[in-house]
């Protein structure tokens, strides 16, 4: 796709604090008044639409809430203060705590959040491009760290409406060079746009984006043609994670060492076991030193006992 001249990010005031069942459609167009326009993305917070969807839950022990969230370990740290966690959670994202959040919550309460980030994107597009009349893009953002990395910015956890990957493939560079790999992530560069006019304690949790349109679709959301849609192509922020069949970091360092020795171990306990059971097979019973005499390191005791060592016994 040919690239923008430039971008307009701006944010919508006035939005206030959401509660359960709140119509975050509503309210997003009340604040955005006259303000939004065709091809317009709107960078929503995931927190509001958590609140809204009734996932802050009453948790005295945040720990034990992002044990309840967790599919699978990933990285685990001690600190100071705690242990960090590094883990995938149930939306299948990969994050610091599973996502949980206890920020901006009364005490002794936790965010989770959404259930299904790309549907919650769906949902809040199709309400908003009705509303309006205007062909909108939607991102539900939430921060993160990076590997390698210092500090945190958003990505999109939630599309609707617009492509999440710009697939450049076979495209050429501006000496024409074919690109063969290049795959830009925009929903995750949009959200970190938009997360620098959002901030953190601003209380705006909506951003709009502008001068993208090429990326934002015209058919529906969730539409004919978007089931199993090519990733960037209506497939939703789902498109951004990375197959664990191709992740060449899918755990941490002290865990793949810990996972390969254990492997190692098994491997080559069976490996011991095999081999002592191919000798005691060319020896054969009678000889000294082997299993069947009652004299050596064999585990038979006697007539009528087995021959061999057995294969399933532990050391």
């Amino acid at each position: 796709m040919p690239g923008p001249t430039g971008i307009h990010v701006f944010t919508l005031e006035g939005i206030g604090e959401i509660g359960a069942g709140a119509d975050l459609a509503a309210l997003i167009a009340a604040a955005a008044g006259s303000r939004l326009e065709d091809g317009d993305i709107l960078a929503v917070t995931s927190k509001i639409v958590s609140k809204a969807e009734g996932r802050q839950v009453a948790a005295t022990d945040r720990e034990q809430a992002i044990t309840d969230e967790t599919v699978r370990v990933v990285a685990t740290r001690a600190y100071p203060g705690g242990v960090t966690r590094i883990v995938e959670n149930r939306q299948g994202l990969v994050m610091a705590a599973a996502g949980v959040d206890a920020s901006n919550t009364p005490e002794g309460t936790v965010l989770l959040l959404p259930v299904n980030p790309d549907a919650s994107a769906r949902a809040l597009c199709v309400a908003l491009r009705a509303r309006t009349g205007l062909r909108l893009g939607v991102l539900i953002t939430d921060t993160v760290g990076r590997p390698w990395r210092e500090g945190q910015t958003d990505i999109a956890i939630g599309a609707a409406g617009v492509a999440v990957l710009d697939d450049l493939r076979g495209t050429t560079d501006a000496s024409g060079r074919r690109l063969d790999v290049t795959v830009a992530a925009v929903a995750d560069e949009i959200a970190g746009a938009a997360d620098l006019v959002k901030g953190k304690s601003s209380g705006n949790p909506v951003a709009v984006v502008r001068g993208l349109g090429r990326l934002v679709e015209a058919r529906e959301p969730g539409g004919a043609g978007a089931a199993g849609a090519d990733f960037g192509a209506g497939a939703g922020a789902a498109a951004l994670r990375r197959p664990s069949e191709n992740d060449m970091f899918r755990l941490g360092t002290a865990e793949a060492i810990a996972e390969g020795f254990a492997a190692g171990y098994t491997a080559g306990l069976h490996a011991g076991r095999v081999a002592a059971l191919a000798d005691a097979g060319r020896t054969g019973p009678g000889t000294p030193g082997t299993p069947g005499t009652g004299t050596g390191t064999g585990t038979s005791a006697g007539p009528g006992a087995p021959d061999r060592p057995d294969p399933t016994a532990t050391e």
